[in-house]
């Protein structure tokens, strides 16, 4: 079974950082594509950033370029999303997925993604 648990939200004042893991379990992630997507209340799933595990291309969000970083870790079969700088628009439950896509051009895009985690909470206080 094909299973993603994401852990590391919390709350965090402005400025803060916050590491976020996603466990991968069921399947090995040597040739994926993994995402992190968030939500805000009311507001549409976006994706924050994405890793092919393949070739190590990654995708940043505008708004979280140069701030957050994405990496992987193939031997404990999790993917990390760091966020540096935060703010109170970075909020939302954070979700990461899993895609065996390959076009560069669906990193951000969610329907593509196969597999999805429960989601954590990330709360950015001003």
């Amino acid at each position: 079974e094909v299973q993603l648990v994401e852990s590391g939200g919390g709350l965090v004042q402005a400025g803060g950082s916050l590491r976020l893991s996603c466990a991968a379990s069921g399947f090995t992630l040597d040739d994926y594509v993994i995402g992190w997507f968030r939500q805000a209340p009311g507001k549409e799933r976006e994706g924050v950033s994405s890793l092919s595990s393949s070739d190590g291309r990654t995708y940043y969000a505008d708004s979280v370029k140069g701030r957050f970083a994405i990496s992987g870790d193939n031997a404990k079969n999790t993917v990390y999303l760091q966020m540096n700088s935060l703010k109170p628009e970075d909020a939302g439950v954070y979700y990461c997925a899993v895609g065996t896509f390959t076009n560069y051009k669906y990193y951000s895009e969610a329907w593509v993604y196969d597999y999805w985690g429960q989601g954590t909470q990330v709360t950015v206080s001003s």
